[in-house]
């Protein structure tokens, strides 16, 4: 399997649809492949992927800590799923958000807008909370899933309000710390040489290297609920562990089993789009997990070209971090993601 993987990527990297990968592969709790091929930047000089490479991990960020933090504090008793945010920020129920609650945002059922380019006005974080706050509903409250980056904007708020501690310092002292993950966080320090590029900023005059892809969350100082985090395969491999063994990481309880088996729930029967807590549920449609992957399968993707897909069914997961965003075909992930998954499904 090992070879015929390693053949999937390089033959879509020459065609340029991903400058480079890395993957990893576990099948019941053992590593079957750890693996990273092609480059971590194509100009002005191709530089290679390393295995200690670091990738803007993109919308992986909103399970690695949004969704992380969440069921943290449902497990302590702070929040509740049908908490209403308004609860926490009084403004929000402004124009008829006053019934959204937790759920909601986390299932993506809200009714807020998918997106709003904050990044153009330059907004601090208490001005985009505000901007969100005085948002009408495009959808009525709970009728359909609009996946949705304001929602887990405001989600990081709440987990602000609750825990009185930054975002930052919150999911490093209660996640990334307990996991051992050193290589992951917001805002990384480290060299430019261990960082994946992603899209030229024009201004810096440069390829982005260490600094958030994503405009909205670099405008709010690189640290937010949907986007920011930094991390690299080996990093993500504790993470996606500490999933799979019901929330234990080395003897240590980081989730528990009743908050990540409720996560995984599909809570948007309603909808085509099979929606847990944060978590993308395969659906009866397309799906980046690809055809093979069993129905109780979950997972979630990043913009810039990452995903991590769990199959409980044979216990199989699969990370793959890519900057596709650097490629020359930057759409092509849409069709690599689903094909790659059929290829490894099709081994076990």
């Amino acid at each position: 399997m090992e070879t015929e993987v390693y053949r999937f990527l390089a033959n879509e990297i020459d065609q340029g649809n991903i400058p480079g990968a890395s993957i990893y592969i576990s099948h019941q709790g053992m590593k079957v492949m750890k693996k990273s091929i092609g480059y971590r930047a194509l100009t002005p000089k191709k530089l290679s992927i390393e295995g200690d490479t670091i990738f803007d991990i993109a919308s992986l960020t909103k399970i690695v800590s949004t969704l992380t933090a969440c069921l943290q504090l449902i497990d302590k008793g702070e929040i509740r799923l049908d908490d209403k945010i308004a609860y926490f920020i009084p403004a929000f129920a402004a124009n008829g958000k006053t019934e959204i609650t937790i759920k909601h945002l986390l299932t993506h059922t809200s009714g807020l807008p998918a997106h709003r380019p904050f990044y153009k006005e330059a907004l601090k974080v208490a001005e985009v909370v505000d901007r969100i706050c005085a948002e009408r509903l495009v959808s009525p409250v709970g009728d359909r899933v609009i996946y949705s980056d304001l929602g887990f904007i405001l989600l990081s708020t709440v987990i602000e309000k609750v825990t009185d501690q930054s975002f930052n310092e919150y999911v490093s002292a209660k996640i990334l710390n307990p996991l051992d993950m050193q290589d992951t966080g917001f805002n990384p320090s480290f060299n430019q040489e261990r960082f994946a590029a992603t899209e030229y900023s024009e201004k810096l005059n440069n390829y982005k290297y260490g600094i958030v892809h994503d405009e909205n969350a670099e405008a709010m100082g690189g640290i937010s609920g949907h986007a920011g985090i930094f991390s690299t395969i080996q990093d993500l491999a504790k993470f996606t562990s500490m999933i799979e063994n019901d929330g234990v990481y080395k003897g240590k309880r980081i989730i528990s089993k009743a908050a990540l088996a409720l996560s995984k729930r599909n809570f948007t029967s309603f909808d085509q789009e099979a929606r847990g807590l944060g978590w993308q549920i395969k659906s009866a449609g397309a799906s980046s997990s690809g055809d093979l992957f069993s129905s109780q399968s979950y997972g979630h993707t990043g913009f810039t070209g990452t995903s991590i897909w769990f199959d409980p069914k044979i216990q199989l997961h699969v990370i793959l971090l890519t900057n596709r965003v650097h490629a020359p075909n930057k759409d092509a992930i849409l069709r690599l993601r689903p094909r790659l998954h059929n290829l490894i499904r099709s081994y076990f």
